[in-house]
């Protein structure tokens, strides 16, 4: 199975790329958790990007604040897909990392899920490479056969 990337702009994510961590080891699925700056370490960032197929990747994962241009400047070095995640900040909640993130030009696409989404994320990882893997997609299907039950759980212990 391919491993999948989990890169962040800064140690500050780690509290909301943690969820995508929990959610890849949930599923079994390998990866690698890095922390690359779009701005401050530009060249390690396209590195990696440039190597990540080689290297055992399938999708790869870029959590990122504020001008949020890292999910941006690692696809534009890879064509493995790139799931966005924008972060929240004190400065704009995080619409301005989510504006940043979303907006790509033709040619450079970024799949971009919800400010903090990092489980949606990985979710979204998991589904790209289930396409080829049935063991992942039964997982998956699994989960959400447990998500819902946990949901109906709820509503039949509603007491109003």
């Amino acid at each position: 199975m391919r491993k999948i990337a989990v890169i962040m702009g800064s140690d500050s994510d780690l509290p909301v790329v943690t969820k995508a961590v929990d959610t890849l080891k949930s599923l079994e699925i390998p990866y690698e958790v890095h922390i690359y700056s779009a701005h401050r370490t530009p060249v390690e960032a396209r590195d990696f990007a440039l190597s990540a197929r080689e290297n055992g990747f399938g999708a790869i994962i870029c959590a990122a604040g504020m001008a949020a241009h890292l999910a941006g400047a690692i696809a534009a070095n890879t064509t493995l897909p790139v799931v966005g995640i924008p972060m929240k900040s004190s400065v704009l909640d995080g619409v301005d990392a989510l504006l940043s993130t979303v907006q790509m030009p033709s040619g450079i696409p970024v799949a971009t899920v919800a400010i903090n989404g990092a489980v949606n994320a990985a979710l979204l990882c998991a589904q790209i490479l289930a396409v080829e893997d049935k063991d992942l997609a039964k997982k998956l299907d699994e989960k959400r056969k447990n998500d819902a039950a946990k949901v109906l759980e709820k509503d039949a212990a509603l007491d109003l």
